[in-house]
């Protein structure tokens, strides 16, 4: 049977369907869940195999025709995966109905990069947005140290410089109660669980993240990582007041992972049927993923969600600005987790680290 894909196409038609089908493999070995980051690249790679399968393979022998066929087949299993992050999609959580006022919160994440030195790029970013919390990420002494510039608009405080590039800082302007520092799965590994209190009077409970990513040179497995977002899913269910988890989670939108956390802690992606938002790299165009999050229980509505302009790290910093609507709250479209999630999620929690 004559098989005649040139080397140009075959190899790279067999290097994305490879690619597609890894991440199907629920193993936390990085080399399965890295190839959940490129959804993007792989469907611009795997669009422009099918043009060029068009234009130089067209008519195909029936044996060539299997490996256009699953090229095709591929196309659409990824457009599939992409559609719910475009604005074609249903929005998971709707746009705010009203002008923002006292029930607002806006934010500003930003992983700053630990060596990267312009801080005052930031405190320029700050001032012109003027969130009501900052987070920051990959902050140590000297970092907390140039951003004392801020203080006197941001009094409110929870900082943990560390030298470790896991180091986190978070200012407001609004309240702060009953500040936590938790290393819930490695020390060295902090978070920040705080209530904060927006205009209207109303207490929010705010968890900031940043888990050690699934890459060979820091963890080669997802495990603790995972962990840590899903023990946050299940505080965020349990708590009895509206919740937002912001930070840079070192996972994809899309992920198993993070589809999992949606549906384990009821909470909202702002991103889904409006973008990407890919915040990194912001060194490279071409290998941008959205890993920067901000999540929010379904008593919210969104104002607004910018990617905002880089400050010389390879972080693109965020901000978002929620409205507080409960009546809203029937209105958003949280994901259910079954009986299988729920185990799921037990099992990865109660892994060994």
């Amino acid at each position: 049977m004559e098989f005649n894909i040139h080397p140009l196409l075959l190899y790279p038609g067999a290097l994305v369907l490879l690619a597609s089908l890894m991440p199907l493999v629920r193993h936390d070995f990085w080399i399965f869940r890295v190839f959940e980051y490129p959804r993007l690249q792989k469907l611009t790679i795997n669009v422009l195999l099918v043009i060029a399968l068009l234009i130089f393979q067209f008519p195909v022998t029936t044996s060539e025709s299997i490996f256009a066929g699953l090229i095709v087949l591929n196309l659409g299993y990824l457009i599939w995966q992409v559609y719910p992050f475009t604005p074609l999609a249903k929005k998971q959580i709707i746009t705010s109905r009203q002008q923002a006022g006292e029930r607002n919160l806006s934010m500003l994440i930003a992983n700053v990069y630990q060596e990267n030195r312009r801080a005052a790029d930031y405190i320029s970013l700050i001032r012109k947005y003027s969130p009501d919390l900052v987070l920051m990420v990959e902050t140590n002494q000297w970092w907390m140290q140039q951003m004392e510039e801020i203080t006197e608009s941001y009094p409110h405080q929870v900082k943990v410089p560390l030298e470790n590039t896991y180091g986190m800082m978070l200012y407001s302007r609004l309240p702060l109660k009953e500040n936590e520092i938790h290393y819930l799965v490695a020390a060295g590994i902090p978070s920040i669980e705080t209530l904060v209190q927006i205009p209207s009077g109303d207490w929010l409970r705010v968890y900031c993240l940043h888990p050690e990513p699934p890459v060979p040179q820091e963890n080669p497995r997802s495990t603790e990582r995972d962990k840590e977002i899903l023990i946050v899913a299940k505080k965020a269910k349990a708590s009895t007041i509206p919740v937002v988890v912001a930070g840079d989670l070192n996972d994809v939108a899309w992920s198993y992972t993070t589809d999992l956390f949606l549906k384990i802690s009821g909470l909202l992606d702002p991103r889904r049927g409006r973008g990407f938002f890919n915040s990194f790299n912001a060194k490279y165009l071409f290998l941008r993923f959205p890993l920067d999050h901000i999540f929010c229980s379904s008593e919210f509505t969104l104002s607004t969600i910018k990617r905002l302009p880089s400050c010389g790290s390879d972080h693109f910093p965020m901000f978002v600005n929620l409205q507080l609507d409960p009546a809203s709250s029937h209105q958003n479209q949280e994901l259910e987790a079954d009986e299988a999630d729920q185990e799921l999620a037990d099992e990865k929690i109660n892994a060994a680290s």
